[in-house]
């Protein structure tokens, strides 16, 4: 996922980045409105509103006027006449600062849920076939069997095949939970899903940082339904 993380707080911005790298997401940092507004598409924005040239709120509500994007607005603009005013522009979410990064992971995983695109009903990666309406997962014909968390971690990962989904992302959507504890449970999902996948699809892991679902070699590229290539 692109985040635009916009703060003129150049030593906290960079920390911040940072962790979300950590994390497995892109990061485009901007430290000034006309920064911000020249960087390109974002999955998300993470905005401060103490910019120098110009106001977070204006910036906000430029954006929202462009669409896609989710918004959270990062500011130390803590009073209740803020946050109301940050929401009428168009944030999805107001964040006061200073907080930890596991709020705002939740918040993120909160804010993309509302504003992604539902997925379409089948996915396609390899051999591997996934109807989401019939909660099924077929291989060549043969249906593979999985419990309701292994299916939801592949339908997380078939969404955006090669793509690697951090382990907070993860546990977030499946567990809806941020404690590291879970990550021991994930990585037991994990290791079963691989095995009753067999050869059909690779759920491969990215040290440090997730994990992403390809197809083997031997069947050709990724695609979904819609025709799409990652």
């Amino acid at each position: 996922m692109k985040v635009l993380l916009v703060d003129d707080d150049e030593q906290f911005a960079a920390a911040l980045a940072k962790a979300l790298r950590r994390s497995g997401h892109q990061v485009v940092v901007a430290h000034t409105a006309a920064a911000a507004l020249s960087a390109g598409p974002a999955d998300l924005v993470l905005l401060d509103l103490g910019l120098p040239d110009r106001d977070g709120l204006a910036i906000c509500e430029t954006l929202r006027r462009r669409g896609g994007p989710g918004i959270i607005v990062l500011s130390g603009r803590t009073g209740e006449a803020d946050r109301v005013a940050g929401l009428r522009c168009g944030a999805d979410d107001y964040l006061c600062k200073p907080f930890v990064f596991g709020e705002l992971a939740a918040r993120i995983e909160a804010v993309l849920r509302r504003v992604r695109p539902r997925p379409a009903g089948a996915r396609l990666v390899g051999e591997l076939h996934l109807d989401l309406d019939r909660h099924e997962v077929r291989a060549g014909g043969r249906l593979i069997h999985l419990n309701r968390k292994e299916f939801q971690i592949l339908r997380l990962l078939s969404d955006r095949p090669g793509v690697v989904l951090s382990r907070q992302q993860l546990v977030a959507e499946v567990w809806q939970t941020h404690y590291l504890s879970s990550f021991h449970t994930l990585d037991v999902h994990i290791a079963r899903l691989r095995a009753k996948l067999g050869g059909s699809a690779v759920v491969q892991a990215v040290r440090g940082v997730g994990y992403r679902l390809t197809a083997p070699e031997r069947s050709g590229p990724m695609i979904d339904m819609a025709g799409r290539t990652p």
